[in-house]
């Protein structure tokens, strides 16, 4: 009972680190504010805590992966996790699509709005840079890396992705051989989540800098004036997130979204913070494995969709572009709409790993279908800081969402431990951010006869 309550006094020294991030937004609103041209040099370290964070992504994502499909003895459970996931992302992302083009029409943000002249020429360097990413092809060769060790060093995550399953399979293929390789890249994972833990107590600062420079910037008058636009899409987003996604998780799962959304509070807060999904990856990836899904189901599920499941980017894409047409007065057709936004949301799975990614991408689209529109892009560029934190935040939601629907329809999810943890029976080390061995226990069982299983749990009892 007392290590229990000193564990539980270790894990609740980490609500400081959150508070402080509270903290650290406020001071950087105030300073962006009262002193814009301090809040504006201040933006280096938001971008220097980001980095950091990223840094992390590609041994996270590698460890995760080869674990889970080194410790699987049949490769066709990992193709089916796959097949389902990516079923599931277009399905959700024509769901998102639809809800903005309602949304967008019943509020037609942009009425009455005028598109200043020095907006100009934004919009065609967004264009640019959206075309540098390339076209479907050119995305597909992007995915094989230079090397094989250049996947972990140039920070791409397909790159990653991509390696660690060949790596994963290689792994499986060897068996009994493969096993001290398997143990010496989890003793590699716990290393870097501790790492990972570490960087995680500089958050107050990175949020402070982040939050200053924006407001440095564009001032509190942006975010007034573009305010129906900011308000309309927070409401849709909270509509899909609740509304859709909490549906579908009750029906399929059984479990609540606001039991799911109260597990991962505190990524939510640093994703606002910092403005980025990407920060709360690596916890994600932790978090979900906690919660009782399975190893294998987390490390194809999560960094796949963090390419390719984007709700968020996909409501904002649709409600920008009908912002951007009523602002310059002239409007969408309902079919100009549906091809525009189609083409958009195809197009953002390849810019996914590009900074700037949705703004790149509308300018892209409406450069392609509509270039008289493609000035009203500067409007948005004001405040596309304060939106892609809602943008991240329901991408995030996406993504944990999907995790638990992969692990019920493949079976790879432990429901007990699932309304254990949610119900806060057994809280998230947050000193390591390491699932407490939920993954090994699950191994463990996938290899041992119904009789070996048995004993075991009534030894342990």
């Amino acid at each position: 009972m007392s290590t229990a309550t000193g564990k539980t006094k270790k894990r609740d020294r980490t609500h400081w680190l959150y508070m402080g991030v509270i903290v650290a937004v406020v001071a950087g609103i105030l300073v962006g504010w009262l002193a814009p041209e301090v809040g504006k040099s201040l933006g280096v370290l938001g971008t220097m805590f980001v980095d950091l964070i990223k840094m992390m992504i590609s041994p996270v994502i590698f460890c995760t992966i080869v674990l889970g499909i080194g410790s699987v003895k049949a490769a066709a459970k990992v193709g089916k996790v796959g097949g389902l996931a990516l079923t599931y992302f277009i399905g959700m992302s024509t769901v998102a699509l639809g809800i903005g083009l309602v949304v967008g029409n019943l509020l037609n943000p942009g009425s009455g709005l005028n598109i200043s002249a020095d907006t100009a020429g934004t919009g065609a360097a967004l264009a640019e840079k959206a075309h540098g990413a390339g076209g479907t092809m050119d995305f597909l060769q992007s995915i094989i890396p230079t090397s094989l060790m250049s996947a972990l060093t140039e920070g791409s995550v397909l790159q990653t992705l991509f390696v660690a399953l060949l790596v994963g399979f290689g792994l499986q293929a060897l068996g009994k051989q493969g096993e001290p390789i398997l143990r010496g890249v989890g003793h590699v994972q716990k290393l870097v989540f501790k790492i990972l833990s570490m960087i995680l107590w500089l958050a107050p600062i990175g949020a402070f800098g982040a939050i200053a420079n924006v407001v440095g910037q564009t001032g509190l008058g942006a975010v007034v004036q573009l305010a129906t636009l900011m308000l309309g899409f927070y409401l849709t987003c909270l509509i899909f997130v609740f509304g859709v996604l909490g549906s579908v998780l009750r029906v399929v799962a059984g479990v609540s979204i606001f039991k799911l959304v109260k597990y991962l509070a505190r990524e939510y807060l640093l994703i606002f913070a910092t403005s980025s999904s990407e920060s709360a990856l690596p916890r994600l990836i932790a978090k979900m494995e906690h919660v009782g899904v399975e190893r294998t189901t987390v490390g194809v599920v999560v960094p796949t969709g963090y390419s390719f499941n984007l709700d968020g980017t996909a409501i904002y894409l649709t409600m920008a572009s009908i912002f951007i047409a009523d602002a310059m007065g002239q409007p969408l057709s309902f079919p100009e709409q549906l091809s525009l936004l189609v083409f958009m949301i195809i197009a953002s799975k390849g810019a996914a790993g590009v900074s700037g990614a949705g703004l790149a991408t509308l300018a892209g689209g409406l450069q392609s279908h509509r270039p008289e529109l493609l000035d009203g892009v500067g409007l948005i560029v004001g405040i596309d800081r304060f939106m892609s934190e809602a943008r991240a935040v329901t991408n995030f939601s996406g993504n944990a969402v999907a995790t638990l629907l992969v692990g019920s329809w493949t079976n790879t999810i432990d429901n007990e431990r699932v309304r254990t943890v949610l119900d806060g029976k057994l809280p998230f080390d947050e000193s390591t951010m390491v699932d407490d061995g939920h993954g090994e226990v699950v191994e463990e069982q996938a290899t041992e006869t119904p009789a070996e299983n048995e004993q075991r749990v009534l030894v342990k009892s």
